[in-house]
């Protein structure tokens, strides 16, 4: 991640965890039901906990990280159990998850990155898989009113970094909007793939 978005996200990791989010629990639900029960789901940026307390207490296995230090421990204390201190490109499992659910996190990742980090997610992924992330959608990398950096992706775009990635059995996008910590309203690009389930001969849709 950004280092400046980063000491953001550190400094304000209180704040941060008082917000509550209502919008995408439909989307973390219609994810989940892809999963029998137990599966092992990866979440990356778990901000204070809120979406691994859910599939928790829906009996899924689920590995909670963040990238801050700071918010990986207030959501430890929300969980009542360790939330690991993890950046993206330090993710080394291999075939270990059967999801990875990566909401309003990969945004964060410097534009020509974002294919290696979702190279080690599709790697980390078991074969048929799934991986759901969140994007904040445009034509070229920026910083908000807030100094955050986005890599602001378009369609075309993301479609083309997760094929570099690696191979997907399918991959859809949707659209929409939410309201930001800046209190902004965002269009957002909600990507769910799917990773091929015999590796390299899979193809993307």
């Amino acid at each position: 991640m950004d280092e400046q978005t980063l000491q953001f996200y550190r400094g304000n990791a209180e704040a941060y965890a008082k917000r509550t989010f209502t919008s995408r629990q439909a989307r973390l639900m219609a994810f989940l039901a892809q999963f029998p029960p137990g599966a092992c789901i990866l979440e990356l940026g778990c901000g204070a906990g809120g979406d691994t307390a859910e599939m928790l207490a829906r009996g899924f296995d689920v590995r909670p990280t963040d990238g801050s230090p700071e918010m990986a421990a207030i959501a430890s204390k929300h969980l009542n159990r360790s939330v690991e201190t993890l950046l993206f490109h330090d993710l080394d499992a291999v075939e270990a998850y059967d999801g990875v659910w990566a909401n309003a996190c990969l945004l964060h990742v410097p534009r020509n990155q974002l294919a290696d980090v979702l190279r080690l997610i599709w790697r980390a992924l078991k074969p048929a898989g799934y991986f759901f992330a969140s994007f904040k959608e445009g034509d070229g990398d920026g910083r908000d009113t807030l100094d955050r950096y986005y890599n602001y992706p378009s369609p075309d775009w993301l479609r083309a970094a997760y094929a570099e990635a690696g191979k997907w059995d399918s991959l859809s996008i949707e659209s929409g909007e939410v309201r930001g910590f800046d209190d902004k309203m965002a269009s957002m690009l909600f990507v769910v793939a799917k990773k091929a389930t015999y590796g390299s001969q899979g193809i993307v849709t």
